[in-house]
């Protein structure tokens, strides 16, 4: 399978779309080093969210990494983030510049359609299945896109990141209520810092299927990993920082369940 996922009951699916570390041994023999090392991998996100299944949430999580394919990047490879440096849909280098691949090996166009009929479109196929299903039970669903990224990146932003990044395509994804009610749960604990469409505005699936008209509510929730891991090789999970933030999240999740059933 090419992802792991759960049908839930209420009206919430929880998107993984780089939690995978998983890469077929074809495109791993075409690999540098460094792209052995899942560098820049959504790390133990499902274990952070491991509460989802208690909360009755519907939950999608990519197995392959996102050194195969990008599965937050729109399948024409255009720019989320026009003037600003980003990774592709087949990342062609690290967040660190380090290129992926041996010499000659990097994929030409003909792979990366490959890539995105065997590894991207499954992924996005039950992800849209599962919001129609959730929509027609419900009348309006919230799509809660996960994500986490090492605080300090210099290639795609200055010092160190807030560590709640919200993205709601500039209000378009999602409706401002919604934003407004998991914002003011994150910031009543005090503790993590905030920010809502700054660096991070949402990728191709907070864009793409976040669509309030039809009643389908998008929101990325970027967090730095310095919030719950070790940001260093092995990229260990942290229980003594991730008991801090899971009830923070715990709250957020279950404030936009209960915006979208209101």
């Amino acid at each position: 399978m090419d992802y792991r996922f759960s049908a839930g009951e209420v009206p919430l699916l929880v998107s993984m779309p780089h939690v995978g570390t998983d890469i077929p041994d074809d495109i791993a023999a075409t690999l540098a080093p460094c792209g052995r090392l899942l560098a820049d991998t959504d790390w133990h996100l499902e274990q952070l969210y491991g509460f989802l299944g208690e909360m009755g949430a519907s939950t999608l999580a990519a197995r392959w990494s996102r050194y195969v394919i990008d599965l937050n990047r729109p399948p024409e490879n255009t720019n989320l983030y026009p003037g600003q440096d980003t990774t592709g849909l087949c990342p062609v280098d690290t967040f660190g510049r380090e290129p992926l691949y041996l010499e000659g090996r990097a994929p030409d166009q003909a792979e990366v359609q490959r890539r995105l009929a065997l590894y991207w479109q499954p992924y996005h196929d039950c992800l849209r299945a599962e919001l129609d299903r959730l929509l027609a039970r419900h009348g309006r669903v919230v799509l809660w896109e996960a994500h986490s990224i090492a605080s300090v990146v210099p290639r795609f932003f200055e010092g160190k990141l807030p560590d709640l990044n919200f993205g709601t395509a500039n209000g378009a994804s999602c409706d401002p209520a919604l934003t407004e009610r998991v914002t003011e749960a994150a910031r009543a604990d005090g503790r993590f810092t905030v920010a809502v469409n700054g660096r991070f505005k949402g990728g191709h699936i907070t864009r793409h299927y976040g669509r309030p008209g039809p009643g389908v509510h998008a929101v990325q929730l970027e967090m730095c990993q310095s919030t719950y891991m070790d940001e260093m090789a092995p990229f260990g999970y942290r229980p003594d920082l991730a008991e801090q933030v899971q009830p923070v999240l715990r709250t957020m999740l279950q404030a936009a369940i209960d915006w979208a059933r209101a």
